[in-house]
């Protein structure tokens, strides 16, 4: 039998992983949008990191659920992101994602109006 030559493999752009990322931030702030989190505060993340539903503005427990469940993609995302482009390119891009949700979502910090 003949042996096959492999390809060493390639890593992924960082195109790519701020396209994912992007994406998936994008959700991120639909849903904290929907439980009215402000996701950008600090240590809101944490907070729904560990199921802590005191940080949602309103009762949403299925967008709560689904956020939660996001914001863990994201971290595993961004692992292999920062294994396949770097520390400091994974950094870069999330400063992107975040300067561009603060200006087209500035509510997301913000905190929320009394219902």
């Amino acid at each position: 039998m003949t042996e096959q030559k492999r390809e060493p493999k390639q890593d992924l752009p960082a195109a790519w992983w701020a396209m994912n990322l992007d994406e998936l931030d994008h959700e991120i702030a639909r849903l904290a949008l929907l439980c009215r989190v402000s996701i950008l505060d600090p240590g809101a993340v944490e907070r729904v990191l560990k199921r802590d539903a005191s940080v949602c503005g309103t009762d949403n427990p299925i967008a709560f659920a689904k956020l939660h469940d996001m914001v863990m993609l994201h971290l595993a995302i961004r692992e292999k992101s920062a294994a396949s482009v770097g520390q400091a390119a994974t950094v870069a891009i999330e400063r992107q994602i975040i300067e561009r949700l603060s200006k087209s979502h500035p509510e997301l910090g913000a905190p929320w109006p009394s219902p």
